[in-house]
């Protein structure tokens, strides 16, 4: 029988957000007492939690999240297990058997910082040749439990964003795959006109 995993964090209010990024702010517009119905409106930005990041977030004019294909965000999964590395290198793809259009998840453990300030200074980074070897493969989806595969001048999301490899950054609750063979990854964001959007992330196994 398969089995669901859900990856993705709650989207709260008190969340953290990347630094210097608007803090998220849920305001009460409607209540069951007063109108019948309770309603909420937020205020966000778009790259904070479990959110994907389309083309247009680092390459100009790439396409925003509401014009990539519905194929692109689903495909069967591998996850890689980097914690404990600083510098992730090319060597983690050694020996297997990836296919075009596979999603490649990093577990490096940092899910289990995600309130901590270190959060978003010590994460590991993504080399640049393997961010250019997953363009040569042909992945859909570079996913991490952290808050990105690099840090500024973000060549690495320039080299996948550019090709179209999508990234989903914040994933958590990664290592719930570790003992798991085949599973397949769906990650559907909101079809916002912008360059990135919160996602619902599950895995199921086979």
């Amino acid at each position: 029988m398969s089995k669901l995993f859900d990856l993705t964090h709650a989207f709260t209010e008190n969340m953290p957000v990347y630094p210097g990024d608007p803090c998220v702010k849920f305001y009460q517009v409607a209540t069951l007492e007063k109108d019948g119905f309770n309603d909420r409106k937020i205020e966000s930005g778009l790259h904070v939690g479990t959110h994907m990041d389309a083309p247009l977030h680092m390459i100009s004019g790439g396409k925003y999240i509401s014009e990539l294909s519905l194929g692109k965000f689903s495909g069967w999964g591998h996850l890689i297990d980097v914690r404990g590395q600083s510098k992730i290198g090319v060597d983690v793809l050694s020996d297997r058997a990836i296919e075009q259009g596979d999603i490649l998840l990093f577990c490096t453990g940092y899910s289990q910082k995600f309130r901590d300030p270190e959060y978003f200074t010590t994460y590991p980074e993504l080399s640049i040749d393997l961010a250019k070897k997953i363009v040569r493969l042909g992945i859909n989806i570079v996913g991490l439990d952290s808050p990105s595969p690099d840090r500024s001048p973000f060549l690495v999301h320039k080299i996948l964003l550019g090709n179209n490899v999508l990234i989903i950054e914040n994933l958590t609750h990664l290592e719930q795959l570790l003992k798991i063979d085949r599973f397949r990854v769906m990650a559907y964001p909101i079809k916002f006109q912008a360059g990135g959007a919160p996602v619902r992330v599950i895995a199921e196994s086979y």
